[in-house]
This record gives structure tokens, C-alpha cells and sequence, in this order.
């Protein structure tokens, strides 16, 4: 073998996800008109719009919250729609894909302290695991502790019940964590610990992250790869800093001309948004 055979580089690994011909419609409203990506595993892929682009139907629907009018979703290789009903499909679909909200509050038992709620997922999916060892563990992956574990979940700040909300996605172990404006709702040095946290993360487990978001800033800080949606559909994609860089879509230099700066001139933006509606 050859000295550029032992660099040559392998075949490229498999995606986790792949997404292929989504289509939802509300009416007479296509949320998603032909919706088609690829996750690989371990990568990370923004999802970039503004509101009614259909980012967050798009994740729903992979998430198994909402249902396809067509289109394909397989998570490492296995068709979502086939996997049957019942208690095990339902957790195989757990164990595939979870999804952390903008509002961890709402996702969360209000009467129930938080570690007990990470102890009740871990038994569901691992029965013969130690919980309360396990639960541990997972605070402490997302920089919790013992006082957290015994509160509620109105006894922590934001910050901290989006920490929860990673620690209970992540104990199922799943192959795809998607994170739906997950850092929206926080102040601005939150969003840097949370997006910080989710680089160690990825780093120490191996998820496959899917970023629905309209902040440009976060895709650029925790994204490799991204697509832009508008009305539905993809209307760019490539790699994050290449796209931000040298966007090609008239719709996404509006939206990178949308982010206030000095000598930003937001009645401009409004009429180049009206043009490009036209």
C-alpha cells in the first residue's frame, strides 16, 4: 500500500437523519413544500428562517409531533412512519430523536422536583440501569447538582430549566437532539453558557444536533452546515460560514441585512422584504 493510500481519505459515514420530499399543508397553507436534507452523525445543522418559514413544522413532524402529508423521515436508516404503535415503537422513537423547546417550562411537571423526573426517564427506557446514579450523572453533564435535583422546576432560573430539559433528552441516549429556539427565551450570556454546554455535549457523546433557529449569530456558533427556509421551502444551503459569508439567495442577504448594526437602516429591510414578496 501506497503512502497516499494510508491518507487516502474512507467513504463518508452515513447519515443519522435523512429527510426526503416533506410536504405539510394547514389548509390552504403549505408550511412544507418539499423539504429535503441529511444529518450526518455526530454533525450539527441549522435550520434558519423567520417565523412561518417552516422550521418548527419541519422539526415537529421529525420529532414524530406532527404527521407528513408526504415525504420520508429515517433515523439511522429505520423509516419513522413504519415503526408500528404501541409502548415499544414509542420508545424507539424516543430513543431515535428528541427535541428541546424555547420554553423548557412548559415540558416539565411543575409538581415533580427534577431529579425525580430524570429518574422516571431513565427507568422507562433503561429499567435495569441504577436511576438515581444515572440522574446524577446527567446534571452533572449539563453543570447541575444536588440542590437543582431537589427542586421544581419553578424554583430554577431559565438558564437552569433549559439545563434540565438537555439533561432529560439526553438520558435516553438519543441518535438526534433537535433544539427548537432553545436559546431564544435567555439572556444573552445564557445563550453563550447553553451553546457552550451543547459543543461539549456533542463533543463527549457523539449527538447529532438539528438547530431550528431564526438568530443567525447562534447558527454560525454552533453549526457546521445549514439551510434557509422561506415559505416552505429551502431556498439555500451549504456550509454555515460559507453560506453566511457568501450568501446567494436574495432571501438569506436579507436576512443577514436584517441584523442591526451601526448605520442599520431597518426601513430599507422593510422595503427589500416587500420586493422580494412581490
Amino acid at each position: 500500500m501506497t503512502e497516499a493510500d494510508d491518507t487516502a481519505p474512507g467513504p463518508p459515514p452515513a447519515p443519522v437523519l435523512e429527510v426526503t420530499g416533506l410536504h405539510r399543508a394547514f389548509g390552504a397553507t403549505q408550511a412544507v413544500d418539499d423539504v429535503s436534507f441529511t444529518l450526518p452523525a455526530k454533525g450539527s445543522l441549522g435550520v434558519v428562517g423567520e417565523s412561518g418559514s417552516g422550521k418548527t413544522t419541519t422539526a415537529r413532524i421529525i420529532a414524530g409531533l406532527e404527521r407528513a402529508d408526504a415525504g420520508r423521515v429515517l433515523v439511522r436508516g429505520r423509516d419513522r412512519a413504519r415503526l408500528g404503535r404501541g409502548r415499544a415503537a414509542r420508545l424507539r422513537r424516543a430513543r431515535d430523536v428528541q427535541m428541546v423547546f424555547q420554553d423548557p417550562y412548559s415540558s416539565l411537571d411543575p409538581r415533580v422536583p427534577v431529579g425525580a423526573a430524570l429518574r422516571e426517564t431513565v427507568r422507562l427506557h433503561f429499567p435495569d440501569v441504577d436511576t438515581r446514579r444515572r440522574a446524577a450523572e446527567l446534571l452533572d453533564q449539563v453543570g447541575l447538582g444536588a440542590r437543582e435535583a431537589s427542586a421544581l422546576p419553578r424554583q430554577l432560573s431559565g438558564g437552569q430549566r433549559q439545563r434540565v430539559a438537555i439533561a432529560r433528552a439526553l438520558a435516553v441516549e438519543p441518535a438526534v437532539l433537535i433544539l427548537d429556539e432553545a436559546v431564544a427565551a435567555l439572556d444573552v450570556s445564557v445563550q453563550a453558557q447553553i451553546i457552550n454546554l451543547l459543543a461539549d455535549i456533542r463533543q463527549q457523546t457523539g449527538v447529532a444536533c438539528l438547530f431550528i433557529t431564526h438568530d443567525l449569530g447562534v447558527v454560525r456558533a454552533v453549526t457546521e452546515d445549514a439551510v434557509v427556509l422561506r415559505k416552505g421551502r429551502i431556498v439555500e444551503r451549504g456550509p454555515t460560514a460559507q453560506l453566511l459569508s457568501e450568501p446567494q439567495h436574495p432571501y438569506t442577504r436579507l436576512l443577514l441585512a436584517s441584523l442591526p448594526r451601526p448605520g442599520w437602516e431597518p426601513e430599507r429591510i422593510g422595503a427589500a422584504r416587500r420586493a422580494l414578496d412581490a
